[in-house]
């Protein structure tokens, strides 16, 4: 009965997207919305971060209609969510073009159906803590605390900011791969299509823009708050652990990814000279003959 009641569904909405444009412009739209909950889930960590140390400090009143102690655990499956996205990340930035997806068919390029219903429950998983998690944090006043208290000249400079943009790109790019592109593919057109120019423009241009907005500033504190409570001698707590190693983890990422662009140049550079000196040296023989 459900599956009957969601395949109505998804025959009205084809309905209304018959029109090219606007099943494009509905198809894009959706990819970079969609691929923003990765780099939403790491701003929410940070803040949450931000938020409890200087609460530590504070006696200021938390006014939620969630319990804490539904943010601790929402935090703790963000962690596990995250964590997830990012080792298979960084998996295939070790290998290179490494196809996470299950195909039934390779011919027709068909997503198997186990496949888009795990991708499914992953993304509504994920959807559904960083919106309670944020709505959490704005009703309880942990999203209003004034956060440049905390590493004001323990900021990092332009190369760290510069690695961790890349990293995080990289793993939002697989994010969107691996999750997002198979079930919005599956919704609106039915079969796998090759990823365009445009949708991975549009998907860099949201991301560069929430970076711009206040990522690139909150993001440190994954890391800030571990090294803060060091030096202060207080209590490192288990989610200060698994943020640092979340802030590292995407920083290995985009190491990874800058050195395997470094060796493909060389690598282009060195083919280039290497046939040129092969086709002078056959120059030369033929002069000779």
């Amino acid at each position: 009965m459900g599956c009957e009641t969601w395949n109505e569904r998804r025959q009205q909405l084809l309905q209304y997207l018959q029109t090219p444009f606007l099943r494009e412009s509905f198809y894009i739209i959706t990819i970079s919305l969609l691929s923003l909950i990765l780099p939403l889930a790491f701003l929410l960590l940070a803040r949450l971060a931000n938020g409890y140390y200087i609460l530590s400090f504070t006696s200021l009143p938390l006014s939620s209609f969630l319990p804490v102690s539904f943010l601790y655990t929402n935090t703790n499956l963000l962690h596990l969510l995250v964590s997830a996205i990012s080792v298979t990340s960084l998996l295939r930035t070790l290998m290179g073009h490494f196809d996470f997806t299950l195909h039934s068919n390779s011919k027709s390029k068909t997503t198997s159906k186990a496949y888009i219903c795990a991708a499914w429950i992953f993304l509504c998983t994920f959807h559904i803590c960083v919106v309670l998690g944020i709505e959490g944090t704005m009703a309880s006043g942990l999203w209003t605390v004034d956060l440049n208290v905390i590493g004001k000249g323990d900021s990092k400079n332009l190369v760290s900011r510069v690695v961790l943009f890349i990293g995080l790109h990289e793993t939002t790019l697989h994010w969107t791969r691996t999750i997002v592109r198979p079930v919005v593919d599956d919704t609106v057109f039915g079969v796998v299509r090759e990823e365009r120019w445009v949708e991975r423009a549009a998907m860099a241009a949201s991301f560069g823009g929430l970076w711009w907005l206040g990522l690139r500033n909150e993001v440190e504190a994954l890391v800030v708050i571990l090294e803060v409570k060091r030096e202060l001698w207080m209590r490192v707590e288990m989610a200060d652990l698994v943020n640092c190693w979340l802030y590292y983890l995407i920083a290995t990422i985009a190491l990874v990814r800058l050195i395997r662009s470094l060796l493909w140049i060389v690598n282009l550079f060195f083919c280039r000279g290497l046939r040129r000196s092969s086709g002078s040296s056959d120059g030369d023989d033929d002069s000779k003959v």
